[in-house]
């Protein structure tokens, strides 16, 4: 059985008529990237080494993807309704939050649900797409990615079979500017629009914060990089830099708020939003929803009659079995059994999360460390805010070597998902890879060691806004 670029049983065959095509044409690997090398913003933005070739996704495939990822997101985003009497604060107390990070989601979860605006992070296993966690945020890596296919498409090898193919990519950001407009209602033709990431942060992602700016400026959107410390609330209006702000993109997360001090850094921000002067995306209670732990409420087979039969289905395909780390845990078999116990039998096939984290920090995938080690951090994560989840093995997929021959990569898909209603898409947004040349590769992040890569997907009739023909 042949394994495509998708990383699953050949389905759609792009992947080796691509393959086949490059051969015929006798291109060289090293061309494949040079438009690519040569993008200053693309160096700034992504820091790994870039894959030879994109990935593509047949239309059903899409269109599977997308349908299966916006089920996920009504669940985790209805878990209050549905578990919690409609109290966000009661759910965030339940993920094992911070006092002040409950505080926050309890002020914020008011009005009418936010957009939809996501990433799901996944790996293709044999059986197909499995999910590690969806973000729920629009404080998400990834949304340049399509500086990426533009810059693959320089070279004629690709213009030529994505014409051929009807091929196309999502422009996340094009996504991204349609979901500020929707909602913040009427604006101005160009409004100010403050990318607000955290002081600690900021000396970091300056740079990457200017390039997301010159993206959204071409989508019509004025941005301003700053950090909170620079949001002041003068005469009842948000300003940044002395320039009256319309909305505020949040590139900071709930978890880098600690102390009562951090609420006091937002309080001119939330003020101004709680009055309707301005408005906040995503909303800062959108990362419960993201936590890790909401992934464990909605894998508990306890409540399986709490969800509908396709509801159930989409769970059962994307998401592996997930566990708050309690002293007893219910297995995967269906019986309880010790948690210690348990974590020592199957050590190379869990990893330890801790529910509220990003960019894999504090993740341990148990075949990473010696037996002892593994132990000792699951006994000091026991009744605490970590989860337990079943390895997801991916496909090694297979890309072009230079030498001639190829080189097996293993891949995070980093999938966008986007509002319909606001996008016209299926809400599909576009997607990002990350990749690691190591057999036993823990958690695929983007780092200097990786990889970055793209995705174009088969067009099955016109694109909604956002989905660019690959077409010249």
């Amino acid at each position: 059985m042949e394994i495509d670029h998708c990383g699953a049983p050949e389905r759609s065959g792009l992947g080796r008529a691509y393959r086949e095509h490059l051969a015929r044409a006798a291109v060289r690997v090293e061309d494949l990237t040079r438009g690519v090398d040569a993008s200053r913003l693309l160096r700034i933005t992504y820091h790994g080494r870039f894959l030879p070739t994109p990935v593509f996704l047949s239309a059903a495939e899409r269109a599977a993807l997308a349908e299966d990822l916006g089920t996920l997101h009504r669940l985790l985003t209805g878990l209050p309704e549905r578990r919690f009497g409609g109290d966000t604060g009661a759910l965030a107390e339940a993920l094992g939050v911070t006092a002040p990070q409950a505080r926050l989601a309890r002020r914020a979860a008011t009005g009418p649900p936010p957009a939809r605006l996501a990433r799901a992070d996944l790996y293709r296993a044999a059986e197909g797409f499995r999910l590690l966690e969806l973000n729920i945020s629009s404080a998400l890596g990834g949304a340049n990615n399509a500086l990426l296919n533009r810059a693959l498409l320089d070279h004629p090898a690709l213009a030529r079979f994505a014409a051929e193919h009807r091929l196309g990519y999502v422009d996340t950001v094009r996504h991204l500017a349609a979901i500020v407009r929707a909602e913040c209602g009427p604006l101005p033709e160009r409004p100010v629009v403050a990318l607000a990431d955290w002081p600690t942060n900021f000396a970091t992602f300056e740079l990457w914060l200017h390039v997301f700016a010159s993206l959204l400026d071409e989508a019509g959107i004025e941005a301003v990089p700053c950090h909170v410390g620079e949001l002041v609330e003068r005469a009842g209006r948000l300003e940044v830099q002395g320039r009256p702000v319309d909305a505020v993109l949040r590139m900071f997360l709930i978890e880098q708020v600690r102390t009562p001090q951090d609420e006091a850094l937002l309080e001119p921000l939330l003020r101004t939003v709680e009055s309707g002067a301005v408005r906040l995306i995503s909303r800062l209670d959108a990362e419960l929803y993201g936590n890790k732990g909401a992934l464990a409420l909605l894998s508990d087979d306890r409540h399986r009659d709490t969800l509908d039969a396709a509801e159930r289905a989409c769970l059962d395909r994307l998401l592996p079995w997930t566990r708050f780390l309690r002293p007893r845990l219910r297995l995967p078999d269906g019986s309880v059994g010790d948690a210690e116990a348990y974590a020592r039998a199957e050590q190379r096939n869990l990893v330890l999360k801790p529910v509220l984290s990003h960019s894999g920090i504090g993740v341990l995938p148990g075949w990473t460390v010696p037996p002892a080690e593994w132990l000792d951090r699951v006994r000091r994560a026991v009744g605490g805010p970590y989860v337990l989840q079943r390895r997801v093995t991916p496909v090694p997929e297979v890309f072009p070597a230079p030498d001639g021959g190829e080189r097996a990569f293993h891949l995070n898909w980093g999938v966008f998902v986007t509002d319909p209603s606001v996008t016209g898409s299926d809400g599909y947004g576009g997607c990002y890879l990350r990749a690691s040349d190591a057999p036993e590769a823990g958690v695929i992040t983007e780092s200097p060691d990786g990889w970055v890569g793209c995705v174009f997907h088969q067009e099955a009739a016109p694109g909604g806004d956002g989905d660019v023909p690959a077409r010249r």
